[in-house]
């Protein structure tokens, strides 16, 4: 909250403007709109101002999305690749290439979705299509994004890290809500893009310069934390690298 009080503050009283999230928040905390906005295809909502404290919330969650995700996320993809030796020889073969040709990030995601479940609230009743069950108005929901992506009737043998899973003609088979590490509609994640491009930049500097395997430390199977909001390792992650 403090670091966030400082910046706010920072920028206001010398009148600061930036092209980034922050200066979007302080917009909707003093004017309740961005600008450019017009508000006319939702005349009839009331246009309420954000409070700092929604504006440190939501500081916090670009935080998460921005640093902790992305490096939960190489973490795993590391382990998965010193266990699959082949995949991460055929990654540093085509490096330039591997990311778009094997999916490897979104192979992670699938079998290790940092974020476990997807948090929504029903904004209006709705009925479930084919059920006797209306979900209503302010009804707290939990989507179970790491039990979808384990099925094993969506996912073949879902314990197997198998980057062609990603491949268009595969992808296509499948429902197109199957895949829900970064949420689905227009409240999806807001840092999609930004943390696949971190992701792949940082995954590719790594297997261009190293190589990685299994130590006598590394989790195997992988127990994760009960205590902790994202999936992490109980007892960390240990791996051997080698300099190439």
């Amino acid at each position: 909250m403090g670091i966030v009080r400082e910046t706010v503050d920072y920028r206001e009283k010398n009148n600061i403007r930036r092209n980034d999230f922050m200066d979007l928040l302080i917009q909707l905390k003093n004017h309740a709109k961005i600008d450019g906005d017009d508000h006319e295809s939702i005349e009839s909502q009331i246009i309420e101002k954000r409070t700092f404290k929604e504006l440190a919330v939501q500081a916090f969650i670009f935080f998460l999305g921005g640093f902790e995700t992305s490096s939960s996320t190489l973490t795993l993809a590391l382990y998965e690749l010193a266990k699959n030796q082949d995949v991460q020889e055929k990654c540093r073969v085509e490096i330039n290439h591997v990311l778009e040709k094997y999916k490897g990030e979104l192979k992670t995601l699938r079998k290790y979705p940092i974020l476990p479940v997807v948090l929504r609230k029903c904004v209006k009743d709705y009925h479930v299509h084919g059920t006797n069950v209306t979900i209503e108005k302010g009804t707290a929901v939990q989507i179970p994004s790491f039990s979808i992506q384990h099925d094993p009737e969506i996912y073949p043998d879902p314990e197997k890290f198998d980057p062609d899973r990603f491949s268009p003609e595969n992808v296509k088979l499948r429902h197109s809500v199957s895949f829900l590490s970064f949420g689905d509609g227009p409240r999806n994640c807001t840092g999609l893009r930004f943390g696949k491009m971190q992701s792949r930049i940082a995954l590719i500097m790594l297997l261009k310069n190293y190589r990685f395997h299994l130590s006598s430390k590394s989790p195997n199977p992988l127990v994760f934390s009960k205590k902790n909001f994202i999936l992490a390792p109980v007892c960390g992650m240990h791996l051997n690298i080698e300099k190439l």
